[in-house]
């Protein structure tokens, strides 16, 4: 007998749509388990340092990548979620910018992507998982009962990141955010391995002029449709 799948809801798309946001709110609605995947190259990162692991040890990355205690705890579904290492909160420390080139070192190392995508299978657990990515509706997660692809203009989300980055007073350029935010968009949906797509059975929003509540109550509206709320 196959042991019965949690149900899982895939939030997929470019940097600055949203989609983290709305995860946030989604799973902190439903009661359900978040999954950022994003931070979970940081993660392995952070861990390969905590227990002295070199960046050139594979093999003891892949362990790591597909043992790590990892929790993402909404508390407030205004804030980013608390990030919980071995139990310790490392929410800011794998934002270190030394932690992020680790990270994008690792991430290029095809043993703990694999490591990693079993990590993930491991936050599918009842009562529901919400997860946001890249390629949780692709790849991660195709069997999803509901997935979405959640879009923007550029000009729209170099503004939205440009005000974040204001509100906590820093500086910021806005023609070199948007700049960014395209180059990322073309390495992501031309990179050969998982790039950023929509699942062929993904519902595509475009958040372009529509607010944060207006987007979860269009999703959470799929998600009545499709029996995943009551």
């Amino acid at each position: 007998m196959n042991k019965r799948l949690a149900p899982t809801i895939t939030i997929d798309g470019p940097s600055g749509s949203g989609k983290g946001t709305i995860a946030q709110k989604v799973a902190k609605a439903l009661g359900w388990h978040l999954l950022d995947s994003g931070a979970l190259y940081r993660l392995v990162a952070l861990a390969a340092r905590n227990h002295g692991v070199p960046l050139e040890n594979e093999e003891s990355l892949q362990i790591l990548a597909q043992n790590m205690d990892v929790q993402f705890l909404v508390e407030d579904p205004e804030q980013p979620p608390r990030v919980v290492l071995e139990g310790d909160t490392v929410t800011r420390d794998i934002r270190a910018e030394d932690v992020g080139r680790d990270a994008s070192a690792v991430a290029a190392l095809p043993s703990v992507r694999a490591g990693l995508l079993q990590r993930q299978h491991d936050f599918r657990q009842e009562p529901g998982l919400v997860a946001d990515g890249r390629d949780m509706g692709t790849v991660v997660f195709p069997d999803a009962q509901l997935k979405l692809f959640l879009t923007a203009s550029v000009e729209e989300r170099a503004q939205r990141r440009f005000k974040q980055l204001q509100d906590k007073g820093m500086s910021a350029n806005l023609a070199d955010l948007q700049a960014a935010l395209q180059l990322r968009d073309e390495q992501d949906m031309t990179r050969p391995v998982a790039p950023l797509v929509p699942a062929e059975d993904a519902i595509v929003i475009d958040s372009t002029d529509m607010t944060i509540d207006e987007v979860y109550t269009e999703l959470m509206n799929h998600a009545r449709n499709q029996g995943l709320v009551s």
